[in-house]
Order: C-alpha cells, then structure tokens, then sequence
C-alpha cells in the first residue's frame, strides 16, 4: 500500500513539473517570439469538448478586434486540455510562479476566495471604480467575486443554474408524464425505474459520481441533493461548517440508490473525466439516455456551434427542476455558480489584461458569448436584450433561479469539496455504506476545518 502510495505520488510530482515546464517554455517562447509586440496570455479550461463557444469566441471575435484596435498586442491563448478536476490542480501550480502565471485566467467562482486568500490574484477594485459597466451587473453575482477581505478579484462573464435534462420520447414510450415535473425525489426514482423496466437498452439516469469529474461531482449532484434537504453544507449564521445530519446521509443514500438498483450508467463510463461528453454528447443525442442531472450550458453542446450539434435537442428535451427531497417549501432548488475573468498577481502585463477584460465584457460582447456558449447572463442588461430571452430552455433556466443557493464562500470549500467527491465515488463503487461515507465525513471534514467551526444538525 506505502509502495503504491509513493508511486501515485511520484507520478502527480511529475505531472505538475511538467506543467510548469511546459507552461515557463510557453512563457519563454512568447517573450521571445521576434516581435515588438506585448504579449497577453488568456489560460481556460479546454477539455472534454468543453468551452468551445468561448474559444471561437475569442478567437474569431474579441481578438481579433482588440489587436485591430491594439497592434501593438498581442493576446495568445493558453488553453488547458484537462478535465474539471485536473484544472484547478494545474492552474494553482501556474499562478504560483512569475515565470508560468498566464495574464488573465478564468476562476470558476468558487475558486476565487480560496485563490485569492492564497494570494494568487490581483484585486481590481480600482479599476473596476472607475468601471460604469460594472453597475450593470446582477447584485447576487457580483457576490461570487467577491472575497472574503471584501475585495474584488474577477469579473463574472457567465452564470448558471442547473436542473433535470429529460428525453421527452422516451418518458412518452415508457408512459411517463410530459412534461415531467417531479415533485421529490421517490418521484425521480420511480421514472428512472420505470425507465429501466419498459426501456431496458436506455440508461435511466446519469449524474456526475466520482473524483475525476471534480467540483461537478460536488455540486451538481452531491449539493443539488443536499440543498433539497434541511441542512446545507454550511451554516452561514453561526459560520461553522454542518458535519452531521439526516440531510448528509439521505443524499449519500440517493446516490447509492441510483448505482445499488442499477438505474445510474455504468462506471467505467461516468467514473472518469471525460464523463459530460459520453453522457451528453453521445447517449443522450441518440437517445440512450433518459434523465441527466446537469445544467443549462448543455445547451450550448448541442447548439449550432456546439461540439455535437443537434437541433431536435430543443424539442426533444425537457428541462425540468430539481424538486426538494421530499417537495418541502419552496419546492424546488438549483445550484448556481459561474466563470470570471481574474488577473493572476503574477501577471506580468496587468494594466493591459484589465484593458483586454474591459474590451471584452462590453455588455455587445457578453451577449454574443452567451448565445455561443448558452451560459445565463451575469448582467440586467443583456437579459432584457430580445435575442437572449429567446434563446431555447434560457426561460425555465432563469427561473430556477429564483431559488438558487451558492456554494459557501469561505477558504476552506475547495478542501471540503474534495472530500465530498471521493465519499461520493466510495458510495458509488460500494467501498462505503452512505452511513460510513456519512461518518467519514464527519470525521475528515471536522479535520479540515477544526472542531470549533462545525455543527450538528
């Protein structure tokens, strides 16, 4: 066991070097590339099919028309072509050195107090005060870049909310109601059963469940069912983190459920990084999937310019919402987070990289990503724009806000999420009962944070 232990982390020590290698030649080359231009680097997440829109984005729009007004820049895209989890691994390592930290970076917002406690991230309140755009954003968005010194570390470029995918032929072919709108979670089951029972070559239900799929493992099925209980994750009142409760082990016990009733995919196919992309850019367009926990961008995978485009898809599926564990007020609950734009503190051209996200974030600009990559708005502005409302699903998506919770914004979510991705994949793979995962959490979680900052419930 110590002598696996010891391999698996040489191979993680070898894996960062050769990211920060690769990221200092980077680096190197572009300094040296034998122009007198400046060059700005933009690092994002680019795996698994991902993130296409906001490459074409930028690459045949924002760039472009920033260098034509610019000649003297030169913006270069450093894309990683890691999964989710992989992604915030890397980027810590880059952010940490002058010699590898790209000049704008995207932070997933649950990501920016933690990066910024660690002092990876340069504030922009002063350049956001002189910023009129900036009263144009959504108030509860704002919240997300926000950390907990109160300063300002990134500029939000999309928000999201996440809910049921549904394939309305087959509920039709299974005789399930159309359009479905459970109103528990026994009432997800029972259509997933009913699935597997009159559908038997079609997977029933799809959620992420292990570590390779990262913070999507973490919110988008772990914390979508556990803020449809009583108990959060966090206890914003008392400011201690909740370690115990009925809540904790009913949403262990859905998971287990889904895989112990076979009426989730097989493992090799979700337990792994590429699990989004056979889950929605292969079962669910040939209508081998029934139900997927996901959210709204999924849109944006089968849109015109998505990596598998398919028009049925707006008439095909449903996107209903995630009901509360037992239909408990208000009914219903979605998760919401979003990307910003954040200047690395080791920048090295920072005024240019805010004059690049400026550019960039026009309200003209952020509607034209939006309807490329089919993310919600971050601004009041663009959604009362005509051609934002019609975009297809965008009306049930943004109405699932309307009870959206947040993930905790304090320094130590990013360590507990971790925890909740490899109990999730312990459940899942039958190594833990939800009772033991549920205990384990307890234990690891109280660890992590201290016993004077948790909770029972």
């Amino acid at each position: 066991m110590k002598m696996k232990m010891y391999k698996r982390i040489a191979a993680v020590s070898i894996i960062a070097g050769s990211v920060l290698l690769s990221a200092a030649c980077s680096n190197q080359s572009a300094s040296t590339n034998g122009s007198n231009k400046e060059v700005i680097k933009i690092t994002y997440r680019s795996g698994g099919g991902t993130n296409k829109g906001f490459t074409d984005w930028l690459n045949k729009e924002i760039i472009p028309e920033y260098e034509k007004n610019n000649p003297k820049i030169d913006v270069q895209l450093a894309p990683l072509n890691v999964s989710e989890g992989d992604y915030f691994a890397k980027i810590a390592l880059m952010l940490k050195s002058k010699n590898t930290a790209p000049d704008i970076v995207t932070e997933d917002t649950f990501m920016v107090n933690s990066d910024a406690s660690a002092g990876y991230l340069t504030p922009l309140d002063d350049k956001i005060e002189g910023w009129s755009d900036w009263s144009n954003y959504t108030e509860n968005v704002k919240k997300g870049v926000i950390a907990q010194d109160g300063k300002i570390y990134g500029v939000p470029f999309n928000t999201d909310s996440r809910g049921l995918w549904y394939n309305k032929d087959l509920f039709t072919k299974a005789g399930l109601p159309v359009p479905w709108e459970p109103k528990s979670w026994d009432e997800i089951l029972q259509a997933a059963r009913t699935i597997k029972e009159k559908l038997p070559d079609v997977t029933p239900f799809w959620m992420n469940s292990g570590k390779a799929t990262g913070e999507a493992t973490s919110m988008q099925t772990f914390e979508m069912l556990l803020y449809g209980t009583k108990t959060p994750l966090y206890d914003n009142d008392s400011k201690k983190w909740i370690v115990k409760s009925q809540g904790l082990t009913d949403t262990f016990k859905f998971i287990d459920t889904i895989y112990k009733e076979k009426l989730g995919p097989n493992l090799s196919q979700v337990l792994n990084g590429q699990a989004g992309a056979v889950a929605y850019q292969q079962l669910m367009p040939k209508g081998k999937l029934a139900i997927g926990l996901d959210g709204i961008w999924q849109t944006g995978t089968w849109g015109e310019t998505g990596a598998v485009p398919w028009p049925e898809a707006f008439t095909t599926l449903g996107f209903a919402a995630m009901p509360t564990q037992n239909g408990e007020a208000p009914g219903t609950i979605t998760m919401s987070g979003g990307w910003a734009l954040s200047i690395p503190n080791h920048s090295q051209h920072k005024d240019k990289a805010w004059e690049f996200i400026e550019f960039a974030s026009s309200k003209e600009h952020t509607l034209s990503l939006l309807t490329k990559e089919r993310n919600l708005t971050t601004r009041d502005d663009v959604a009362k724009e005509q051609s934002y409302q019609e975009i297809p699903m965008f009306k049930e998506a943004t109405e699932f806000l309307k009870f959206a919770q947040f993930r905790p914004a304090v320094d130590k979510y990013p360590t507990v999420s971790t925890q909740i991705q490899s109990l999730v994949e312990d459940v899942v793979t039958e190594k833990l009962t939800p009772e033991q995962a549920a205990k384990k959490y307890q234990t690891n979680v109280t660890k992590i944070v201290g016993q004077d900052n948790v909770i029972e419930k």
